[in-house]
């Protein structure tokens, strides 16, 4: 979609592609949840969600439970973020997207994004399987893979003055990236990692008070794809170097 002035033609909503088809593959898959049969749409939810009791359950117990096969306990480490409980999940998630993944995109370009997404989202279950061991409880969203997405925003929308909106305005792939000592030296950057940790920490513990959530927030999750996404930044800064 764009709007026309003069002779220039600018893009109504200022985002790469790559988070547009992401956000448009949660909102079809969204969709089709909705309409489908309660059965199926369960059915749905057990093969592509990530189920900490899958890894605990002996396969045959747990293909019959949860169906998927023995691929599921590989694929839902990933095909998890592609769900949400509701609406609302979905547009929080998708609007903190539009918000942080837009500058790690035009940082990374597609491929590396989508990869970094993949890797930060599998981090995030990773450390959620390890605190729920056994849990039969869904998890969806891709708050993980997006937590990780604002952490490797952080190493550098804070290096000069400037903010997020600056930096989607501007070629983000030109801004210096601090290193980790730089970051948590930064006091812009350390009041950002407070109040993010400590919000997710709060809504965790009382995730009854989360608006259309209706079951926990997995703020571990949020957590393992943070870290990871600080960690695992300067990896994927490779054409930098």
């Amino acid at each position: 979609m764009s709007v026309t002035s003069g002779s220039t033609s600018q893009r109504a909503i200022n985002a790469p592609t790559i988070v547009l088809a992401l956000i448009a593959s949660f909102v079809a898959i969204h969709l089709y949840r909705v309409f489908a049969a309660p059965e199926a749409d369960l059915r749905f939810v057990f093969t592509f969600a990530f189920i900490p009791a899958r890894f605990a359950l002996a396969s045959d117990v747990a293909n019959n439970l949860l169906g998927g096969g023995a691929g599921a306990k590989l694929w839902t480490f990933f095909s998890y973020m592609f769900l949400h409980s509701d609406w609302l999940h979905l547009a929080v998630n998708s609007f903190w997207m539009l918000a942080f993944g837009s500058v790690l995109a035009r940082r990374f370009g597609a491929v590396r994004f989508v990869v970094f997404s993949l890797i930060c989202a599998a981090a995030g279950v990773g450390v959620h399987l390890y605190f729920y061991w056994g849990e039969v409880v869904p998890v969806v969203g891709a708050s993980a893979a997006i937590s990780g997405q604002m952490a490797g925003a952080v190493r550098f929308i804070f290096a000069r003055p400037s903010n997020l909106l600056q930096a989607n305005r501007m070629h983000s792939e030109h801004m210096r990236a601090e290193s980790l000592t730089e970051v948590f030296r930064n006091p812009r950057a350390l009041i950002f990692l407070t109040v993010w940790a400590g919000v997710n920490v709060y809504f965790g513990l009382n995730s009854s008070e989360v608006p259309g959530v209706g079951s926990q927030v997995a703020w571990e999750a949020h957590l393992g794809g943070f870290l990871a996404g600080l960690l695992l930044f300067g990896v994927f800064e490779w054409r930098r170097r």
